[in-house]
């Protein structure tokens, strides 16, 4: 992840120097400034994380500048050092939107101690607003279970926990795909930055862009205001935008310029802006369609497409299924303030033979829905509603499976659509009994019991 950038404005290059090469043994990467005019080019450019400026300067003074800089960008601190220091000046410049205050000579171990206090209270900031944009995330573990290919997701994810590529996150809906989004987030160096998601499904052009890029006043009609996108809300951090798939042509460009060159341009402004961002996506398309069809961009796709990770379906969990329910039933029983709820045996015969079209998000609403008609604290089969409306979804093809472990799946599937009844799977196989016996034993698989 960057360092903090810090931004020293001072027309004595001695001072800056001083300044500079402390603050460089300190951890941080430093600009530098002599006058007003390049303090606001470089905050139109750059965005450093906080400035250090200097009351008095050739072409103007603090008080002239605090206002623009806080127009730009409103969250950066700024610190506002003189040799002429009083009470009514620090007053004013408080007022006009500075952070802090100093007279030189400024002691430079309590401007270190001030700066880390501000970029906290910054960070601090960015979270709280990133936690109000965001959709609501439940705090399931996304490896809540023990099958194979559940397993297979964790040690996937682990691997790259660590790196700073883009990771595109594939699965049908409802898998889990948000839920593992904000565990990598939370298990990264990013953790204590911002996170912040968006899914672009069902937006305008317009509004995706505001969204993530911001506005300048008077860019259209009605933006009275300047507004701060989420990829500015989420520097530092990581933005995870779900359904990507549906992001407009449009805007494909702009993300992909953000990912290359860390830098974007709010809607209706002439300059480019400085992010630093981790970009995690999802969707459950076949990306590699939409770019055939020439619905999204090959270089976006190969761009987010770094680290590839695939939410399994929950019919390739069989075993995965009662554990989830367990789970998800003390969740809801506690949230309702009924404890003690169980699944009686037919109901959970019931779950694991269930398709699951809607996979997690599914069964999540099955057994809610089944919690808040019944009154018991047993829930049988016939408190299960099931929606028969429901297709099943196609699955998203996965062409880096082998032909072994497609065959592993295919076994699965079959077993538990004959409810574990391994003579009537041999049969739809259409292979020898003794045959899928010597493939369940080969392939490890849990076979559900009838």
């Amino acid at each position: 992840m960057a360092r903090n950038t810090i931004l020293v404005v001072d027309d004595e290059s001695g001072i800056r120097f001083g300044i500079r090469d402390f603050l460089e043994s300190s951890g941080y990467e430093v600009e530098e400034a002599d006058s007003c005019q390049a303090t606001l080019e470089i905050f139109q450019t750059a965005q450093p994380d906080a400035a250090i400026i200097d009351y008095l300067l050739a072409d103007g003074n603090a008080l002239e500048l605090l206002p623009r800089l806080k127009g730009m960008c409103p969250e950066t601190p700024l610190v506002i050092l003189t040799a002429y220091g009083s009470i009514d000046l620090a007053v004013q410049a408080i007022k006009e939107g500075a952070d802090q205050f100093l007279t030189k000579p400024v002691e430079l171990p309590a401007l270190r101690v001030m700066l880390q206090r501000l970029l906290e209270e910054q960070r601090n900031r960015r979270k709280q607003t990133a936690s109000k944009s965001r959709q609501a995330h439940t705090d399931i573990d996304p490896f809540l279970g023990t099958s194979a290919a559940i397993r297979q997701l964790a040690q996937d994810a682990r691997t790259v926990l660590a790196s700073e590529s883009s990771i595109l996150i594939r699965g049908e809906t409802g898998t889990g795909k948000g839920v593992l989004a904000k565990w990598l987030h939370d298990h990264s160096p990013r953790a204590e930055e911002a996170f912040v998601d968006l899914n672009c499904a069902g937006l305008s052009p317009e509004f995706l862009e505001t969204e993530l890029f911001g506005h300048a006043k008077g860019a259209f009609t009605g933006a009275v205001t300047s507004k701060t996108g989420l990829l500015e809300v989420a520097h530092g951090g990581t933005v995870f935008l779900d359904e990507i798939g549906d992001m407009d042509p449009q805007i494909q460009p702009k993300l992909l310029k953000v990912l290359e060159e860390k830098r974007f341009r709010r809607l209706g402004d002439v300059h480019d802006r400085r992010v630093d961002i981790r970009l995690l996506a999802a969707t459950h398309q076949d990306l590699g369609r939409l770019v055939q069809d020439t619905h999204f961009r090959s270089d976006l796709y190969f761009r987010i497409n770094t680290l590839p990770l695939l939410v399994p379906p929950l019919r390739e969990r069989g075993e995965d299924i009662l554990i989830l329910s367990r789970f998800l039933l003390q969740r809801l029983a506690a949230d309702l303030g009924r404890g003690g709820l169980m699944l009686a045996p037919d109901a959970e015969r019931a779950l694991q033979t269930h398709p699951w079209p809607g996979n997690i998000r599914e069964l999540r609403n099955v057994l809610e829905r089944a919690v808040l008609l019944s009154d018991q604290q047993i829930l049988s089969r016939k408190d299960l509603r099931f929606d028969a409306s429901l297709g099943a979804e196609p699955a998203v093809e996965n062409t880096d499976l082998s032909l072994r472990e497609l065959e592993r799946q295919h076994i699965k599937r079959i077993l538990q659509k004959e409810q574990g009844h391994v003579e009537s799977a041999a049969k739809r196989l259409d292979i020898p009994r003794s045959t899928l016996y010597q493939k369940i034993k080969q392939y490890q698989i849990s076979v559900p019991k009838s």
